[in-house]
């Protein structure tokens, strides 16, 4: 069945079940079965085998991701433990004297928070929910603002725990390190920087439209706590806030040391102290092994940090590190399955790379289309099923395939396309983990934050796709973001001169 048309069954039959039972898991699973039956012709027993040995080969060349991963899991724990995400809730109460400052000022937080999106969503509500309160910024309203700063921002991040799902997600055959190719998709995430761009608009300006105008204009009115959320208003728990007597440095150092030592961990591996260049360094370098040397330093200085300042206890320290590791276990879960799906689509098992490379490479008109179309399929595959790891576990891999590395400008706008599409799909899915966790920070009742923002994610992904044409015609990304970004200015304008100001 090795490179022939049976072999583009596996990723077909996990999408198609993604979409339509919306459980990506299971979805995922009987994609990877279905193409050991295939590659085994069809005997049960060796297919579970090869399905293991598949998994078995792909998670163990994969294990510094996964070190990464818990670390970083460990270390949200620990910040979040030590109080100062609290601390910065404090300083802000004190010096914020308005709505925009207040809006400002949580996207901020918003934005540096950008090492996991679960942390982003959880602090960013927790900490600022109080502020924005006291000002009657309406909850949809600070819900919108903790989803624009939380996949967006992670996934544009170098350093995060979405760089190293993505840069871990080719095909085992590819010729190309996955990190450095992460690194040049981030200019061209189109949906992430539109995103960013129109949130800022919209809280500078004060114009709400749709479905958010309309709140917004209740709780100007009338501010509006859902009722099951009144009673727990003033009572934060240990996992919000934490016990601890952090200070705002408490959680500004550990990041800067955690970026720090990760940069440092590329330049090692890559060679630095071995007379190398910084770029040959940073083209050299082995980025699952430095994100896993830089997360322990980390892990390592904020443990000094805490610890014989009393900030935590070495109890609650050590207690961190089962609930940052239970906290990673869903990514760590969809990682694997979505590195062995990849793994028995590779060239040593079913070759799917092989059979559509040949099937599409030799016609143009498809591969000028090839941007927007996995832009269209990742924003349905990421709102059927609630997932962008999912979605670009799945899809990347395709998108190697098809375009292949010869051609890098279109290798690059395509993956990047899948990205921006995940994450956008994601934004508009009321079963996303993240779109869950943005309405539970902030406190509102869910459905109202995916109704409110759902208009302002159609504005930017029209946005996005006119760019992403533009990217597959002209196989320029800066073109793309050019074209992007100008359709949101129009947009802009449109909505200053037409909507009022109701939120300022």
């Amino acid at each position: 069945m090795a490179q022939t048309v049976w072999s583009i069954l596996p990723p077909v039959i996990t999408i198609v079940l993604a979409l339509w039972t919306k459980e990506v898991y299971m979805s995922l699973i009987i994609g990877i079965f279905s193409g050991a039956l295939l590659f085994t012709g069809g005997n049960l027993l060796e297919s579970i085998l090869t399905m293991f040995a598949v998994m078995e080969d792909k998670v163990g060349g994969n294990v510094n991701i996964l070190v990464f991963l818990v670390i970083l899991g460990i270390l949200v724990a620990a910040i979040t433990r030590s109080g100062a995400t609290r601390a910065y809730g404090e300083w802000a109460a004190r010096v914020i004297h308005g709505k925009r400052s207040a809006s400002i000022l949580t996207a901020l937080l918003g934005i540096v928070i950008f090492i996991d999106d679960y942390f982003n969503c959880l602090t960013v509500g927790t900490v600022m929910r109080p502020v924005t309160d006291k000002f009657k910024i309406a909850r949809t309203k600070l819900a919108y603002i903790i989803d624009a700063t939380a996949a967006p921002v992670c996934i544009i991040a170098p350093v995060s725990s979405w760089a190293a799902a993505v840069g871990s997600s080719l095909p085992e055959d590819a010729t190309i390190d996955g990190f450095n190719l992460f690194l040049q998709t981030i200019p061209f995430n189109l949906y992430a920087w539109c995103t960013l761009a129109f949130m800022l608009f919209v809280i500078w300006t004060g114009r709400d439209y749709a479905t958010m105008g309309r709140s917004v204009q209740e709780n100007a009115e009338h501010f509006f706590i859902p009722p099951e959320y009144q009673d727990t208003d003033e009572e934060v728990g240990e996992d919000a806030l934490g016990l601890g007597n952090g200070k705002i440095y408490d959680l500004i150092l550990p990041l800067v040391v955690l970026i720090a030592a990760c940069v440092y961990g590329m330049l090692y591996t890559g060679g630095i102290h071995e007379g190398k260049s910084i770029a040959d360094a940073f083209a050299d370098c082995d980025s699952a092994k430095s994100l896993a040397l830089g997360s322990f330093i980390a892990f390592v200085f904020t443990g000094l940090l805490y610890l014989p300042r009393r900030v935590i206890t070495f109890g609650q320290f050590c207690a961190c590190f089962t609930k940052g590791f239970k906290a990673m276990v869903p990514a760590i879960f969809i990682l694997c399955l979505a590195w062995t799906l990849s793994g028995i689509c590779s060239d040593k098992y079913l070759d799917l790379g092989g059979y559509v490379g040949a099937v599409v490479s030799s016609n143009a008109t498809v591969m000028t289309l090839l941007p927007p179309i996995f832009f269209l399929v990742a924003v349905g595959l990421a709102f059927a099923t609630g997932t962008s790891w999912g979605t670009f576990g799945i899809l990347i891999p395709i998108a190697m395939a098809i375009v292949g590395t010869e051609n890098a400008n279109l290798l690059v706008v395509t993956v990047a396309a899948v990205l921006s599409g995940a994450v956008g799909g994601d934004h508009a899915s009321p079963i996303s983990d993240t779109t869950i966790l943005a309405s539970a920070g902030a406190q509102c009742h869910h459905l109202d934050h995916v109704s409110t923002q759902l208009p302002y994610v159609l504005t930017v992904s029209v946005c996005c796709l006119l760019g992403y044409i533009v990217d597959g015609v002209t196989q320029n990304g800066w073109l793309g973001l050019g074209t992007a970004f100008g359709c949101l200015a129009v947009v802009m304008v449109g909505i200053r001169a037409k909507v009022p100001v109701v939120d300022k």
